[in-house]
């Protein structure tokens, strides 16, 4: 399900543009709060971001697209502080670098009067939030749990490769942890991999010198699962597991199109839901118009089958 017909359904439904005279004359400014493009999903975030930024300004002559990147919370932190003090923002998206962190930080914007926009990773206080706008995080975690748990025939030894301390990633995991819940599978370890490649070869490295046998990895993020194949191929052990990431990478895409034994699935969580969330949010700047206060993608368990439909060969992701 994609955001742009969710929404055009929602507006069908009832929920009719009402543009205001004021508003067309009025400069809104609209201030877009990014993780840098540190790794493979950060990256195709970074590029819809752009992406979004040209068309909304070109579709609104009178909306102002400010985005800003930031390697680690502080940075982030102080970014939005400017947003509001220098930039007068009439509205935020943000895509929290770390959840508890940044929750006080988007409290001050709100307590200021700002709109906000809250992308993938939630803030601990979710009252904040004006909008939310995510993939399907507990679903993304019950679908690779219960593609793990039916490959496995109920029963095995797996490892498990955490993002960062979100709530997203609580989500993921507790959707997986529920859904292989009284079956014969063991988790034999459980470890944060940053969403990183280089970390996920670090932390496989680790789960390989510690357990001689792993029938299954759940990666949960494809750059991750870069990081845990390479160090499976370096320690000659890809015959004995398969590993599950998750995002839609295409490099990960066209594995499981090629049948990869190594790679046969992966689940999605498109990058480019950051454009929908600031189409949604400049929409009901600028023209008024009504929304819903949560609009979530649903986790699609991407297979040989359907591949083909996902892969996008010219896409940065």
């Amino acid at each position: 399900m994609k955001f742009g017909l969710a929404l055009v359904a929602a507006l069908a439904a009832g929920l009719v543009l009402a543009p205001s005279g004021a508003s067309a004359q009025q400069k809104i400014k609209m201030g877009v709060s990014i993780p840098a493009a540190t790794h493979g999903w950060a990256g195709g975030l970074n590029w819809h971001a752009q992406q979004a930024e040209k068309k909304l300004e070109k579709q609104y002559p009178n909306l102002d697209v400010v985005i800003v990147t930031a390697r680690d919370v502080g940075r982030q932190a102080n970014d939005i502080e400017d947003l509001v003090s220098v930039r007068n923002i009439d509205a935020l998206v943000i895509l929290p670098f770390e959840s508890a962190p940044m929750t006080d930080p988007v409290r001050a914007v709100k307590q200021a009067g700002k709109f906000v926009t809250v992308v993938d990773r939630g803030l601990t206080d979710p009252s904040i939030q004006d909008l939310y706008v995510a993939g399907n995080n507990p679903e993304m975690g019950q679908v690779s749990g219960r593609f793990i748990k039916e490959r496995l025939g109920g029963k095995g030894d797996i490892v498990v490769l955490r993002g960062i301390p979100t709530v997203i990633d609580n989500q993921r995991v507790d959707g997986f942890m529920k859904e292989i819940e009284g079956t014969q599978i063991k988790v034999l370890g459980m470890q944060y991999a940053n969403w990183n490649r280089d970390d996920g070869f670090k932390v496989m490295q680790d789960f390989l010198a510690r357990f001689p046998k792993i029938d299954a990895v759940w990666a949960q993020d494809d750059d991750i699962a870069l990081g845990v194949i390479e160090a499976v191929k370096q320690a000659k052990r890809e015959k004995e597991m398969f590993i599950l990431g998750g995002a839609g990478m295409k490099d990960m895409i066209k594995r499981v199109m090629d049948k990869d034994t190594l790679v046969p699935a992966d689940v999605l969580y498109p990058p480019s839901m950051i454009a929908e969330a600031m189409e949604i949010t400049a929409k009901h700047l600028v023209e008024k118009a009504p929304i819903k206060k949560e609009y979530i993608i649903e986790a699609t368990l991407v297979t040989p089958e359907n591949a083909a439909k996902y892969y996008y060969p010219d896409s940065p992701f």
